[in-house]
């Protein structure tokens, strides 16, 4: 049976696709020119140290690649489509963004190489080395250009030069190799300014070419087996050569020369042309390579159309939709690095970009394991989240360690990039590794919170707003939004009354409504709605069932309505509600219906105090009201009615005492009056927010005094929220 991950339109297999990009961008100028360098300064045996540490942090990265390549179907974009995949669009666009521009201008780089290695073998080109350089990235774009099957063939051919190159070093190293020299080149001979660290720096950018072959996904017949397999084959036999020069090295030269020559591998070799010849195809093949790769993840880039003006890019030419178009954008930059021509500057932060790159990948497998998201079934098994973790940590010291400076640079630049495109909240076509991450998350500090006792000091809101239709109780929901104040958790209920199997698909309706309401309107809320027999025993389903944990609601929101035909029915729901010990809060406005309810009216947070009953929930949520920016220059104002002077200075003496242990800040004011109906009127008639505590009458009073009760309290006030505490709120914590 066929892998479900193959691609039926891929070109390249294993050897070509994979391993011999890598190969070729691993093998570069560095093992010609600056390994003899790191030998003769660290010793051979701090040298394999450094080749181990090197090829470690590699091979961990490879492995995160290995288990994210057969994990998921691998299409075109390499590095850029893994990580967007995984973690986000977020972090896919910023890699994306930095490691095409990285890869492209390290054409460049790679072109100035080549050219410098011409003109020291042959210093009359020295007059024309910007016009050879130009000449060179020209060939190698119209290498390219053609297409990729080209340009993997001239790379069989580079390969086997860099072989030849490479046997000549060893059949020389080996004719003048001596033991006593070995010996004497075994430990560390550090000159003024060097160590263990800057060699290691040094020589890391050599290993940094293990995505060369996961850049061509697009054009593998099978990248979930071909990117694992190539990838490590890569490592391995580049890390034996690596290791194979470096006792070749101490064996065979004086300490001196290891340190001061830039050409002691031309000058062990037993043909030195074919070393020569060796520099000029490792600087040619890592162009090439790096021309091939950099236009594959704009391409990728361009059709997820996170920036709408790469989109141009997108397009691909031919059968196999060669990435044409991002060619000669490749190019272009390139040419430009090369005119500029001063690439040691920026040299550090293409390292920088392409450690962040690996950081990034052993990050989404680390998040991917360790959730234990389900749909994480790699069919590589030699992978552990602990394995990415160290993966992951090892990058990030690395940056630091190569230039802390340019780290420091490509990190904020990343951060600058990813709050760019998360301020744009693009909507993608494909999920990541974040939600898995946020439930694993919710559910571990969910059933911690199970297993802790509450106390009072730990209440939050968590308020069941029964909203109705979506929109059609708009202020009351925005004033239970303001309640939660960003601290709470605020659901909005609605029960639709009949059959459920006559109303699934209404429900659905309704609920995807109550979503785009929640959206359009910038709420904190999320959407209840059930299909019961009877709007009664639909409320008190909810309430009992919705939620989970120490995310259940504990108060729940009506709109005040004082019609008499279906008073007796809400009292009885109400009761019920209280019943449940949840709290209960009442809302009423007497403002204009179309007035915008986000709009703050002026006036002071009127809190009547009643006493301990309602009062400390009352004093809570008008605490939390002022946390909101729009609420902020209001203030509170607890208020009492007393009969007598008598009483006046003792109840205020008592407030006083109950904000200061509560630690809220509110005014005191207590109001003289033989008549609470008529000073609450006069007092708060201009307040922006009134709470009056209520108290719902017994099963066998008659309605109609207490609504008409109610309708004199409310009478003349904006804004009222009407609290029957549970009791679960306290202020004295």
């Amino acid at each position: 049976m066929p892998d479900h991950r193959a691609n039926p339109t891929g070109r390249f297999g294993t050897f070509g696709g994979v391993f011999t990009p890598n190969t070729l961008t691993i093998l570069g100028v560095i093992m010609f020119l600056r390994f003899g360098q790191v030998v003769g300064n660290s010793g051979v045996w701090l040298a394999l140290a450094i080749i181990a540490l090197s090829k470690t942090i590699t091979t961990l990265t490879a492995l995160s690649v290995a288990a994210i390549a057969t994990n998921t179907k691998v299409k075109g974009g390499g590095a850029y489509f893994m990580i967007s995949r995984s973690l986000g669009v977020e972090f896919g666009g910023s890699i994306g963004i930095v490691f095409f521009l990285a890869q492209a201008i390290s054409v460049a780089m790679y072109v100035i190489g080549f050219t410098e290695a011409c003109v020291a073998t042959f210093p009359s080109m020295a007059p024309h080395a910007d016009a050879l350089a130009s000449t060179i990235n020209l060939l190698v774009f119209v290498c390219v250009f053609i297409g990729a099957g080209w340009t993997i063939k001239l790379q069989y051919g580079i390969l086997a030069v860099l072989m030849i190159s490479i046997l000549s070093f060893a059949a020389g190293a080996i004719g003048s190799f001596e033991m006593g020299r070995l010996t004497e080149n075994l430990g560390a001979g550090f000159t003024e300014g060097q160590s263990f660290f800057t060699m290691f720096a040094l020589f890391f950018p050599a290993a940094t070419g293990i995505m060369a072959g996961a850049n061509m996904s697009g054009d593998l017949k099978d990248p979930a087996k071909s990117i694992p397999r190539g990838t490590l084959l890569a490592i391995a036999f580049t890390g034996l050569i690596y290791a194979g020069m470096a006792i070749l090295m101490g064996g065979s030269a004086p300490r001196g020369n290891l340190q001061t020559s830039n050409m002691v591998v031309r000058e062990l070799s037993a043909v030195p042309v074919l070393i020569t010849a060796g520099i000029f195809a490792a600087t040619l093949s890592s162009a090439i390579g790096s021309m091939m790769g950099a236009p594959r993840i704009l391409q990728a880039l361009a059709r997820d159309g996170i920036f709408k003006r790469l989109r141009f890019f997108g397009v691909g030419a031919g059968a196999s939709s060669e990435p044409r178009r991002a060619v000669v954008a490749t190019f272009v930059i390139a040419q430009l690095g090369i005119l500029v021509g001063e690439l040691n500057l920026i040299a550090p932060i293409i390292t920088m970009f392409f450690m962040v790159t690996y950081g990034y990948l052993n990050l989404a497998t680390f998040y991917e394991s360790y959730t234990r998201n389900p749909s994480y079934r790699p069919t590589f098994q030699w992978m552990h989240w602990s394995l990415a973790l160290l993966g992951t940590l090892a990058c990030a010291a690395v940056m630091f360690l190569i230039a802390p400076l340019w780290a420091l640079i490509a990190v904020i630049f990343m951060a600058v990039l990813h709050r760019a495109i998360a301020r744009r909240q693009i909507d993608v076509a494909w999920g990541d590794v974040r939600s898995g991450a946020a439930f694993e998350r919710a559910r571990k500090d969910l059933l911690k919170l199970e297993e802790e006792r509450y106390h009072p000091k730990n209440w939050r809101p968590s308020i069941l707003a029964f909203s109705g239709n979506a929109g059609a109780r708009r202020s009351m929901v925005v004033v239970a939004h303001w309640l939660c104040a960003g601290r709470g958790v605020l659901s909005l209920a609605q029960v639709i009354s009949g059959e459920v199997d006559n109303l699934v698909e209404r429900r659905r309706g309704q609920e995807r409504a109550l979503r785009k309401f929640i959206k359009d309107e910038e709420l904190d809320a999320f959407p209840a709605v059930v299909v019961s027999k009877e709007l009664t025993s639909g409320m008190a389903a909810l309430v009992q069932c919705h939620g989970l944990g120490a995310f259940r609601p504990n108060t729940v929101m009506f709109g005040w309505s004082s019609d008499p035909e279906q008073a007796e029915e809400g009292l009885d729901r109400l009761r019920t509600i209280a019943n449940l010990g949840k709290s209960i809060i009442l809302f009423s406005a007497k403002a204009d219906e179309e007035e915008d309810p986000r709009v703050v009216p002026l006036g002071p947070i009127d809190v009547w105090w009643r006493g301990k009953k309602n009062g400390p929930l009352m004093v809570l949520l008008a605490h939390m009201l002022v946390q909101n920016p729009e609420w902020r220059e209001r203030s509170i104002r607890l208020l009492r009615v007393v009969d007598n002077e008598a009483a006046q200075e003792e109840t205020e003496r008592h407030l006083r005492g109950l904000l200061g242990d509560a630690r809220i800040k509110a005014t005191v004011e207590v109001v003289i009056s033989s008549n609470p109906i008529e000073a609450i009127h006069n007092t708060s008639r201009y307040a922006s927010m009134v709470f009056l505590g209520f108290q719902l009458p017994p099963e066998d009073a008659p309605v109609a005094p207490f609504l008409a009760g109610m309708e004199r309290l409310l009478e003349g006030l904006g804004k009222v929220i009407l609290v029957e505490s549970a009791g679960d709120a306290a202020l004295e914590v």
